[in-house]
């Protein structure tokens, strides 16, 4: 009988048979007949003794030493008849040999020739149909096995071959189309620029797990490699934050965990913001785009605010310190500010939406960069005349209307800077194009935030620069 163990090995001498190498055989444990049990042990050339104990549940012959007409047909497990012996070996070439046949049946292969001789020519064509075809012929013994062994050692070859393995990119961002739903980079050739610049440093990533765990003395090593690619690693971040879409959609696309995912966006955050937040992205006067100088040559930057809405916490006092009187629900604020050309010149942190524009813009670093003789545009409602008084910069804002119509000085100021200031509004609208804004922030994701923000608008810049009429 077929013995099913993961630990069996064969006991004929020159077979490394064993269920874990060759599943596919089967083993048959010695019979318990006290007749035919040294049989087997005289067929397979072993001697009981100190070296060699048949013991019952660890010693077996495999299959490969069995004739196909040993077995028990139309059985499901593979059995052995009640008297047979094994008899296929490395010795004799995996060949059964010759039985002596009894004399019961030499006088009956007597009768047949002769009843066949008296009709030869049937015969003959009888077996002529008969071999005519290769399916009615029995295989070599132990050829079955032997291409069964052969089939197995390609499969294992396939395996150590070295090839790249297919990333998840390659799959869902084959088009530009592709590229821009899933990344919002706007060709192929950009994003390929972008990544070849942050990949060599990619390598050497701390996850945040291994951050957390390890604190900032432990984080000098890079976290060991993962099998995931690092690209699909920041499709899966630009998933969730470009796309917008949920981490049990992202963990089912990737095949993993949503704390894999988790970790990987907290990570990628993490990571672009330290090289994203590394790049100069104020601009000097001198390289003041034609169109600022055309119509306020001495504008330095547009400031706007704008609010993103926040889970709401549980958190009585958090509630009121992130609630919006403006939005009338809880939010976080921040101060953007943006080149005509439309590309993002400076990103501020993200505050609580209790916070008015003034507070903002005087804590947000945007003053120290400001320099005499500057002009700010903003909004109406930035009333912040005040902040920008010691420094020797000018705030410009629309005229207020002081009587029943605008003179023809303060139409054309107000054209202008409505030209211009439309432009900032159009930034936010691409930093806010990443769909990760269009539902509240979790609360699990507040600690990286700041960090998703600034890549959101940094990125932002790849887009290109706004086309104007001149």
């Amino acid at each position: 009988m077929a013995e099913s163990n993961s630990r069996n090995f064969c006991c004929v001498p020159g077979c490394s048979s064993s269920t874990q190498k060759q599943p596919y055989l089967s083993f048959h444990s010695f019979p318990v007949d006290p007749n035919l049990k040294p049989k087997w042990i005289q067929a397979i050339r072993r001697e009981e003794g100190n070296k060699f104990t048949v013991k019952r549940g660890s010693t077996y012959v495999c299959s490969r030493h069995f004739a196909m007409d040993d077995y028990i047909g139309g059985c499901v497990v593979r059995r052995l008849k009640s008297d047979v012996v094994p008899s296929l070996f490395p010795w004799n070439n995996f060949t059964a040999p010759l039985r002596r046949e009894s004399i019961y049946d030499r006088t009956f292969k007597r009768q047949s020739i002769q009843l066949c001789c008296e009709d030869s020519d049937m015969v003959a064509k009888a077996k002529a149909v008969r071999m005519d075809h290769d399916y009615v012929t029995h295989p070599p013994a132990g050829a079955l096995d032997e291409a069964l062994d052969y089939i197995h050692d390609l499969e294992a070859m396939l395996q150590k071959t070295d090839l790249p393995p297919a990333t998840l990119f390659s799959r869902y961002c084959s088009s530009d189309d592709q590229i821009r739903f899933y990344t919002k980079f706007p060709s192929e050739r950009v994003f390929t620029i972008f990544w070849e610049s942050i990949a060599p440093s990619a390598h050497r990533l701390v996850y945040w797990t291994k951050a957390k765990r390890a604190g900032e003395e432990g984080c000098q090593d890079p976290s060991p490699p993962c099998s995931m690619p690092l690209i699909d690693e920041f499709l899966m971040y630009s998933m969730q934050v470009a796309v917008g879409m949920k981490e049990q959609l992202i963990a089912d696309m990737f095949d993993v965990s949503i704390a894999r995912v988790g970790r990987v966006t907290i990570t990628w955050a993490n990571y672009l913001f330290m090289m994203l937040g590394s790049l100069p992205i104020w601009i000097s006067r001198s390289t003041m785009p034609l169109k600022f100088q055309r119509y306020y040559p001495n504008v330095r930057v547009i400031l706007d605010c704008t609010e993103i809405a926040l889970e709401t916490a549980s958190s009585l006092t958090l509630q009121s310190e992130t609630f919006s009187n403006y939005k009338n629900r809880t939010t976080l604020k921040g101060l953007i500010g943006g080149a005509p050309n439309g590309l993002v010149t400076f990103v501020s942190p993200l505050y609580t939406g209790c916070m008015s524009d003034k507070e903002i813009t005087r804590i947000s670093g945007v003053l120290p960069l400001l320099e005499p003789g500057d002009d700010i545009m903003a909004d109406k409602g930035f009333l912040i005349q005040d902040l920008f008084a010691d420094i020797g910069a000018k705030l410009i804002i629309q005229p207020f209307k002081r009587s029943a119509q605008f003179s023809k000085e303060e139409k054309e100021q107000t054209q202008a800077i409505a030209c211009l200031r439309i432009i900032v509004e159009r930034v936010i609208g691409r930093v806010k194009s990443f769909h990760i804004w269009n539902s509240p922030v979790l609360l699990t994701l507040i600690g990286s935030v700041d960090q998703i923000w600034l890549n959101c608008c940094v990125l932002a810049k790849y887009q290109g620069p706004f086309c104007f009429e001149e």
